[in-house]
């Protein structure tokens, strides 16, 4: 059984960009994207004097279809951040720069951030960049209010429900350039752009479109991007070890799942479900991380989960990491709680 830097190299042959698919991918993501948007603005500019529910209708659907398409061509982005596609081309440069200006996610912050969660995935004791906090049950009690209800806020169904504003708006722009305004000036001219394309379409279409083809689509497309992302290392069986017991390979198979979507969900998510294997070797491009667990019998013995209610009911409810239990536990396994500190 192949561990450790073998079980990596295993996969070297699938961390090579099959060029002409890289391409094929973005574009058609990218003009079905701007498909989305555009029909839901034609749809929105017929109903500009003669309001007519089947333009509504035709509305609403560009709208999901528009979030679905965010979410896609997000992990796409993520793909290019990560170097893993289309190295040294000038028109993907401009292509993602301007999609992650759009989706209020600064490149480079992104890619900071991203490139520390990787790094740290799964530690006990390392700052929670980029990645949702751990605190042992020890350190919980210990806590004081504030401590623990910010703890709890951040790892909330509320948070991840209103990420949006929660993890985009303010996490990557406004908390950022608060920061340091000099490094993070970006962050500010990005949430400017933001607002001024929103206000520009409600003010020439009417509050409809704005709602259906802006503000609806970001809402949902990141909605469903924090859960996943969330999910995807906090999910029953997932480990977190101590930073001197911590390992790369460890942390990618034990703290990372396979989320089992059907195909048309994995195509919407651009097979980001198979996380365990994208965190082994994120030189895999997104459409060869199947191929590589096909491949690699150690990458089918995963943990798993899926979007059905019952398993986002089951990752929801982890709140701390029991070192005792060596597992996330839920409240109802906490005992009493002592009152917090002041």
């Amino acid at each position: 059984m192949l561990t450790g830097k073998e079980l990596i190299l295993a996969t070297k042959p699938f961390a090579k960009e099959i060029r002409w698919k890289s391409w094929w991918h973005t574009l058609t993501s990218f003009f079905l994207l701007a498909g989305s948007i555009a029909g839901g603005l034609y749809l929105g500019y017929k109903d500009k004097a003669n309001f007519h529910y089947t333009n509504l209708i035709g509305q609403i659907i560009c709208s999901i279809a528009t979030a679905g398409m965010l979410a896609r061509f997000f992990i796409i982005f993520h793909d290019y951040q990560h170097h893993t596609i289309l190295r040294k081309s000038w028109l993907a440069n401009i292509i993602f720069t301007l999609f992650g200006i759009y989706m209020i996610t600064p490149p480079n912050i992104w890619k900071r951030s991203h490139d520390h969660h990787h790094n740290h995935n799964a530690k006990l004791f390392s700052a929670s960049i980029g990645s949702f906090p751990i605190m042992t049950r020890q350190k919980f009690m210990e806590a004081t209010k504030n401590e623990r209800m910010v703890y709890l806020a951040v790892r909330s169904p509320v948070n991840m429900f209103f990420a949006y504003f929660t993890t985009f708006m303010f996490g990557m722009c406004i908390s950022s350039f608060l920061s340091s305004p000099r490094r993070h000036w970006d962050s500010l001219v990005v949430l400017i752009l933001h607002f001024s394309i929103g206000g520009f379409i409600w003010y020439q279409f009417h509050f409809a479109t704005f709602f259906l083809t802006f503000f609806l689509p970001f809402f949902l497309s990141q909605m469903l991007g924090a859960y996943l992302f969330y999910a995807q290392h906090n999910f029953p069986g997932v480990v977190f070890r101590k930073n001197a017991e911590w390992s790369y390979t460890n942390a990618a198979l034990e703290s990372s799942s396979y989320m089992k979507l059907n195909w048309f969900m994995q195509w919407v998510t651009a097979n980001i479900g198979f996380h365990h294997v994208h965190h082994l070797n994120s030189k895999i491009p997104f459409y060869r991380l199947p191929e590589a667990m096909v491949a690699v019998p150690e990458l089918q013995q995963a943990k798993v989960t899926t979007l059905k209610p019952k398993d986002i009911m089951a990752c929801l409810k982890l709140k701390v990491w029991d070192a005792d239990q060596n597992r996330m536990i839920g409240f109802d396994e906490m005992g009493n709680i002592p009152p917090a500190l002041a």
